[in-house]
């Protein structure tokens, strides 16, 4: 038997890497590293000496940290919620909150796959600095600033994240710093490979349905409580491989 937070996990990491390749996000990619290093999206796409990209990516590394800061600093927050609310409630707390949860995961699935239409989630509010801050502080600064500002991709799919993390409190933090993980993986990788950034952007839209539907399926299994036992099933399926091979 397998714990729902195993298959959690994978959501989690997904989600982050979604969030990434949202058309909020990956288009503005090229922009983002352009303005935390001073240097021109051409130069960027054109220059590809150690120089340049030690500077890609030590200023990729101290955005994300920025980033992590307030994502998990969220996470935390939520699962202490979870937490209050289970010493409070008695009974089925936890399903309680998994349904709850569920529900919301499936409403962000709909409207991530562009089936469902939320005013409320189409404002983007973002942080902006009136001039740029210089140095690698600054670029922390920056990534603060990214991660407080709401956009309209990666607003519901991490809140859906947080939902999960205060339906199961003592995994919370695991499951936003696996968010995290997910998120900063393509970003290092397409740093170093800034040039294909346009092919990846034509494909956005259908990987947005994709994984607007993978959310949706995830939420009606956190709702119906079946979760686990898809848990159990694919671990098997894992174990059966891994003893076949072995024979």
């Amino acid at each position: 038997m397998v714990d729902t937070a195993d298959l959690n996990i994978w959501l989690a990491l997904g989600a982050g890497a979604l969030s990434f390749l949202s058309p909020c996000t990956l288009p503005l990619f090229p922009a983002y590293l352009s303005y935390i290093t001073g240097v021109s999206v051409k130069e960027l796409e054109n220059d590809q000496s150690l120089k340049v990209r030690t500077l890609l990516f030590t200023h990729s590394l101290l955005f994300l940290f920025g980033v992590s800061l307030v994502f998990i600093g969220l996470g935390l927050g939520v699962s202490y919620l979870g937490q209050w609310i289970q010493g409070f409630l008695t009974g089925e707390t936890g399903t309680f909150l998994q349904r709850i949860a569920g529900i919301f995961i499936i409403i962000m699935g709909l409207f991530v796959a562009g089936w469902l239409n939320i005013t409320a989630f189409m404002k983007e509010k973002r942080v902006h600095f009136a001039n740029r801050p210089t140095g690698y502080l600054g670029t922390i600064l920056i990534g603060v600033g990214f991660a407080a500002g709401w956009t309209p991709c990666i607003g519901p799919i991490f809140a859906s994240i947080l939902m999960v993390a205060a339906s199961n409190p003592t995994q919370g933090t695991l499951y936003t710093v696996f968010y995290v993980i997910g998120f900063a993986l393509p970003f290092l990788i397409l740093t170093f490979f800034i040039s294909s950034t346009k092919w990846i952007v034509k494909f956005s839209g259908i990987i947005m349905k994709i994984g607007g539907i993978i959310m949706v399926m995830m939420g009606v299994l956190l709702f119906t409580g079946q979760m686990s036992r898809i848990s159990s099933f694919m671990l098997r399926i894992i174990q059966d491989t891994w003893m076949a091979n072995l024979g």
